[in-house]
């Protein structure tokens, strides 16, 4: 995961040298940065970046605080950290798994930043009239164990400094705008490297967890419980209290109830609201003594010392149910179809950003052969999308990187979400309409297939040295488009039809397919309502809400201010949802 802000000249002394240099505390008046990392067992800052040479550092030095005064701090903060799981893993775990995370972790933030080295990087001049490429960024690196709670949150401040040299040699500002759209891109290549190396290492799978009720699920490590992960994410609870309190007062102000951008300008300011003050920073080898008498008091010994065999053991479920076997023709009809019905007109950055992460949610912590996420999203481009950007006569043509596009999928129709809890009914989010309507265009590939191969009934005989297929054991490291669309090569002498090796492909991506995935969503809303579990669960919520209508009803009590703002709020929606509008003549509650 990445976060960025921006350094600010007023800020950058007081926040980043005594703040940030110092593992997120608050340094001692007067002792020197080098000292204070001494004496808290903080670990030193490391300059990284292709630009150092040019500045007389070298890869890996340490960050002094003489650098810090005499280096211009406007810059931007990058935080790469990893999902709560690996970092539960990573606080309890012995000493081989951490140094396993911690490798991991270091190299994929490596790979992201020279991925915006290679591919994101300009300086602009001219008020940007001039450009040119610049691979070779300027980073103070700052590694961090916990967060402001004292709990574990192993992460790495990189504070990209906005200058960069051309190639002529004249140092010239650097397109923060750039690194700011490309941002989520190299999230996912973070994430996406870390997990697989993780994976890999330990022996280890992903599972998707769902943290907030319709937007994308967090492919996190199988086996680490759902407490632990709760018990790590100390701010969750106290930033979803003051969402509440939030969220209830923009009710009042604006007569409904936050869309889907509001909701997110909410939890920023909740988040911002229920941050605690810095600590004083405390050495590694105390925080993890106390994180972990904290967890076997909290869980018990059983739940700490059997971690990572619990989670070795559920991988083992998951990869012999999930292949290594990336179907790249419906990949690429899955990234282009979520990215249009999200944004409708988009770049390639935004394809690439959901090529990773299709990557991680089927491969399920496998590795991929270099290249298929490019490769994936080469595919959604060239033949699901069309290119809206119109190059002008007499100037330059646009890099790729900035020509727009959009697709003509179908748009899943408006539907609403009753959630469980009783709560007001919600229209759904632009992922899970994404999601839909990825999984009904998936779904018309695979029946064509089936008719076609039922139609002709050919039989053609294929191994896994001659065949060449859109999907395809990743062992080989090979990903072209050649027909026919073999799955799992199959083994010498063996002969599927067009239809077998469609069947196989739906076996392939179902199994791979998160599992909330497969509770009916795989088709229209139409028939995921009419499936036997869909229409018991929705009978049982109707007769819940006519319980709780009636008890409503037949004691209604008063507002007052002894009621919490959630109970005021839905005895406010009910009043309203009874009175008509003056202006439009309609009531102003939600229709069904």
């Amino acid at each position: 995961m990445l976060s960025v802000a921006k350094v600010q000249r007023r800020t950058a002394w007081r926040y980043y040298i005594r703040g940030v240099a110092f593992g997120d505390g608050r340094r001692p008046v007067g002792q020197s940065l080098k000292d204070a990392q001494e004496m808290a067992g903080l670990p030193p800052g490391r300059w990284w970046g292709r630009g150092l040479a040019a500045l007389g550092l070298s890869e890996g030095a340490e960050v002094s605080e003489r650098h810090l005064e005499q280096t211009p701090l406007l810059a931007l903060d990058f935080t790469f950290r990893p999902q709560a799981s690996l970092i539960v893993l990573w606080a309890l775990g012995d000493a081989h798994t951490r140094r396993v995370i911690e490798r991991a972790h270091e190299r994929a933030v490596a790979a992201a930043l020279r991925w915006l080295e290679d591919e994101v990087a300009e300086t602009r001049w001219a008020s940007g009239r001039g450009r040119a490429k610049t691979p070779a960024l300027v980073v103070a690196a700052f590694r961090h164990y916990d967060n402001r709670d004292g709990f574990p949150l192993l992460h790495h401040h990189l504070l990209v400094l906005n200058r960069a040299q051309r190639p002529d040699g004249a140092w010239y500002a650097l397109d923060t705008y750039r690194l700011y759209q490309h941002t989520v891109a190299a999230g996912t290549l973070y994430t996406l490297t870390m997990t697989t190396e993780v994976c890999e290492a330990l022996g280890l799978a992903t599972v998707p967890r769902e943290v907030t009720p319709g937007l994308r699920p967090v492919m996190e490590i199988a086996g680490v419980d759902a407490g632990l992960i709760e018990w790590k994410s100390t701010r969750r609870q106290r930033i979803e209290d003051a969402l509440e309190t939030i969220t209830d007062q923009y009710v009042k102000e604006h007569g409904r109830l936050p869309d889907e951008r509001a909701r997110h300008g909410l939890g920023w300011w909740a988040a911002q609201d229920t941050r605690p003050d810095k600590k004083t920073p405390r050495p590694l080898e105390q925080l993890l003594a106390w994180w972990r008498a904290s967890t076997i008091l909290n869980f018990g010994k059983a739940m700490v010392e059997g971690l990572l065999e619990r989670c070795r053991a559920a991988a083992a479920v998951i990869r012999a149910r999930v292949r290594p076997v990336v179907d790249t023709a419906l990949a690429a009809v899955d990234v282009a179809a979520v990215v249009f019905t999200v944004r409708e007109k988009f770049a390639r950055r935004h394809v690439l950003a959901e090529a990773r992460r299709h990557l991680m949610e089927t491969l399920r912590g496998r590795a991929a052969p270099p290249g298929l996420d490019d490769y994936i999203a080469d595919a959604a481009l060239s033949r699901h999308s069309r290119q809206i950007t119109v190059p002008q006569p007499g100037r330059e043509a646009p890099a790729p990187d900035r020509v727009r596009y959009t697709a003509d999928f179908p748009v899943p129709d408006r539907w609403w979400i009753a959630d469980a809890d009783g709560a007001p009914p919600r229209e759904p989010s632009r992922y899970e309409r994404a999601r839909l309507a990825s999984l009904a265009v998936q779904g018309a590939i695979r029946d064509a297939r089936i008719r076609a191969g039922t139609a002709t009934g050919a039989t053609t005989t294929t191994s896994a040295s001659s065949t060449s297929a859109d999907s395809r054991d990743l062992d080989e490291g090979e990903h072209d488009q050649v027909p026919p669309h073999a799955v799992d090569p199959p083994r010498r002498g063996t002969a599927l039809t067009p239809a077998q090796r469609a069947a196989a492909v739906q076996a392939h991506q179902r199994a791979a397919m998160p599992e909330e995935y497969l509770q009916g969503r795989t088709t229209d809303p139409a028939t995921w309502l009419r499936t036997p579990e869909n229409l018991d669960r929705l009978a049982a919520l109707t007769r819940a809400a006519d319980a709780r209508r009636r008890a409503y009803e037949d004691n209604e009590p008063p507002p007052d201010a002894t009621a919490g703002p959630v109970d005021r709020h839905r005895q406010e929606y009910e009043q309203q949802r009874q009175q008509p509008n003056p202006e439009s003549g309609q009531g102003q509650g939600l229709r069904p």
